[in-house]
């Protein structure tokens, strides 16, 4: 018998994924025939998409939590090697859709992405006046022109922009921004006020949409002239 994941549902509150089954001895990988692999190129893990909103999550008892925690005990049982990272998928209410289309687009998988460009107008690139914040395409247009940001400068502002309103300290900025980074690459505290700096330079007339909240860190303010694109899907701010 192959091994097989099931949801166990005992009658603590706890419920988890449990391997079952008798193991058997690891095959081979053997590339797909239809699928053939690019030349110069090895499987280095796959991802997951999950369809499914808190609603229906909740009828079935359990919450995207416990979900993402049984997953990983599952991966950990069967492959201890595997390292996982999880993360939620947020969309406007009402937006409507499928919600594993509207996952797939908000973790940027390249098809899904692919196949909304195809339907979005040309002149969208064209936006009027004012800050314009596109996190689905990654950019920042103001005045109807597409700043010159850094790749680091974006997330940096796209970090404030999805905690709006909410003071961000600049130690939560950094082991964010910077997660995974070696020791050497990780800048100090105060490296992010010069990031915040050029950020604001390049903001140009609305550089006060970043502020400085004195001994603390700093805040993104939307004012009536700055507006957010998140497209069918947005990254969460929070992280499992």
């Amino acid at each position: 018998m192959s091994n097989t994941a099931l949801l166990e549902r005992p009658t603590a509150p706890t419920r988890h994924l449990r391997a079952v089954g008798a193991p058997v001895a690891p095959a081979a990988p053997t590339p797909s025939p239809d699928r053939a692999l690019p030349a110069g190129t090895a499987p280095r893990g796959f991802a997951l998409y999950v369809g499914l909103d808190e609603a229906k999550v909740a009828a079935s008892g359990v919450s995207l939590g416990v979900l993402v925690d049984a997953l990983r005990r599952t991966l950990a049982d069967l492959a201890p090697d595997a390292e996982t990272y999880a993360t939620v998928a947020l969309a406007p209410v009402g937006s409507g859709g499928r919600d594993v289309d509207v996952v797939r687009l908000a973790l940027h998988e390249p098809s899904a992405i692919a196949r909304t460009k195809q339907d979005e107008p040309e002149d969208e690139d064209r936006a009027p006046g004012g800050v314009v914040v596109d996190i689905s395409r990654k950019r920042v247009l103001i005045d109807g022109e597409s700043a010159s940001f850094t790749f680091k400068e974006f997330e940096l502002l796209q970090y404030l922009v999805l905690r709006e309103g909410r003071t961000i300290e600049r130690t939560e900025l950094v082991s964010s921004l910077w997660q995974g980074a070696t020791d050497d690459e990780v800048p100090g505290e105060r490296t992010i006020d010069v990031h915040v700096r050029r950020l604001r330079a390049k903001l140009g007339r609305y550089e006060d949409i970043v502020r400085t909240v004195r001994g603390i860190g700093y805040r993104f303010d939307r004012h009536a002239d700055v507006s957010i694109r998140y497209g069918h899907g947005t990254p969460s701010p929070d992280r499992f």
